[in-house]
């Protein structure tokens, strides 16, 4: 019996990565799980490599201290853009899987064509603004002046490159709500494979070439993602998928761009709450703390990230469910997708907190040699730490909503648990109670205990089985 069930997995396994294709409105809800969860879980690890290749390499650079600290302030700058990508990869998500719910996938591939072209527009502005204040984001940020100084090309080529990263998550938030998942997690293996060739070429050089330091690792993030979204575009165009483009769907549709934004601006700004939250306790490890805790917390928040995302493709193919069954009229069965899923994202992210409580000493160490900032780190990754369980079911429970197109009961809730409590309770705790960054450490498994707490309680209540798309 056993060994029959080992095959069973196995070949489970295999179809996911093939991308076979798969009516996920009928069936096992556990096989469903797993032929969409396998390949967002790679795809979305492999998006958290991003972060840590290049935290690993600028962070054995000769000056490593301001060379880690630009990629961290950088990097939270960039979760604006990401908030902004994801929340248009979850509208087009709702309205696609609906769409393949209701067994029509010209309706969905006319909506993925509408969301890209909000996407590139968006995007354009915030590379405009990116590239020509690059070195004074960095000083609201709270970067010290030689990071100003050495950092300011690193932040302008990657803020420069916002189309790629919108453009990258948007498609594949496509191809998820289509059910074709694997598709999505080959483009990031494409895009992150380069990424990691190219980084410490780029960065240190080969041969009588010296490289572009610093620098060298922004453009080759950049050409890493660009090669990813172009892979995408041939597949969306040219390959035999269950959604593809045709040049006729390129014609502006207003009615379908505006129900795309009634989906998509409550998940934009729900990003951009969480996200805003993350810059400001990022501030206030800063100013608490100088450039040496600044480091260290960014080098613990990319292995948060690192592991917090393929919890997040769990949660992503939890989205799919809720949405391709409602299309299909089956909410019940919707429901029991999102419950199964929460517990399986409940026992992987105990596993994380084990990690992260008792060995987070050999973690922070391969990203940095400093002892005062692994110092830093380590008590940084230990507390949020603490918090996994929770966050692994609050994802599933947000996704979930975000994948019945009720955005904006997400998006109250990240207002009140980020912003009217994290946020004051790190300030109060790191100034006012003078525990400097490890208070702002602290209100994050707090912040994310509430979360999961409110999340679970809503969904229960049933009302984001009603929603229209």
């Amino acid at each position: 019996m056993l060994t029959q069930k080992i095959k069973h997995f196995i070949q489970l396994v295999r179809q996911s990565l093939r991308g076979d294709e798969h009516d996920y409105t009928s069936g096992s809800i556990r096989q469903a799980i797993v032929l969409l969860a396998i390949p967002m879980i790679l795809e979305l690890s492999l998006e958290s490599v991003f972060a840590v290749v290049d935290m690993y390499f600028v962070g054995h650079m000769p000056n490593a201290e301001v060379a880690v600290a630009t990629v961290g302030l950088t990097e939270s700058m960039i979760t604006i853009i990401y908030s902004i990508a994801i929340g248009l990869s979850t509208a087009a998500t709702a309205m696609v899987s609906r769409r393949i719910g209701e067994k029509d996938p010209e309706a969905a591939a006319r909506a993925g064509v509408q969301s890209i072209i909000i996407g590139v527009v968006a995007a354009l502005v915030i590379s405009a603004i990116g590239v020509f204040f690059a070195p004074e984001l960095l000083g609201m940020m709270g970067a010290q002046p030689e990071v100003m100084a050495e950092g300011a090309s690193f932040t302008r080529i990657m803020l420069g490159g916002s189309t790629v990263i919108v453009l990258l998550f948007l498609i594949n938030g496509i191809f998820r709500g289509a059910g074709d998942a694997a598709i999505a997690m080959r483009s990031l293996w494409l895009a992150s494979g380069l990424n990691i060739v190219l980084c410490p070429l780029f960065i240190y050089g080969i041969g009588d070439w010296e490289g572009w330091g610093l620098k060298g690792a922004a453009i080759a993030t950049t050409i890493g993602r660009g090669s990813g979204v172009l892979y995408q575009c041939w597949h969306l165009f040219k390959g035999d998928h269950m959604i593809r483009f045709k040049r006729k769907y390129l014609q502006i549709d207003m009615k379908l761009i505006r129900s795309l934004i009634g989906i998509a601006w409550p998940a934009t700004l729900q990003f951009i709450i969480t996200s805003g939250s993350w810059i400001v306790l990022a501030w206030i490890v800063s100013t608490t703390g100088g450039t040496t805790a600044s480091a260290g917390y960014q080098i613990a928040i990319r292995n948060v990230v690192f592991f917090i995302l393929p919890a997040w493709g769990l949660s992503n193919a939890a989205a799919t469910l809720v949405g391709q069954n409602l299309g299909a009229q089956r909410p019940d069965r919707a429901k029991k997708s999102v419950f199964l899923a929460a517990q399986y994202n409940a026992i992987f992210m105990a596993f994380v907190m084990l990690l992260f409580v008792f060995f987070p000493q050999p973690i922070i160490g391969i990203f940095t040699r400093d002892a005062a900032v692994q110092e830093v780190g380590v008590r940084a990754l230990r507390i949020i730490g603490y918090g996994y369980i929770f966050y692994g079911i609050g994802m599933v429970m947000m996704q979930a909503l975000n994948g019945a197109g009720d955005t904006k009961s997400p998006t109250w809730i990240s207002l009140i648990c980020f912003w009217g409590f994290q946020v004051p309770f790190a300030y109060l705790l790191a100034k006012t109670g003078g525990m400097g960054p490890t208070g702002a450490f602290i209100a994050v498994p707090a912040a994310e205990t509430l979360i999961a707490l409110l999340t679970w309680w809503w969904f229960r209540r049933g009302k984001w089985s009603k929603v229209v798309v």
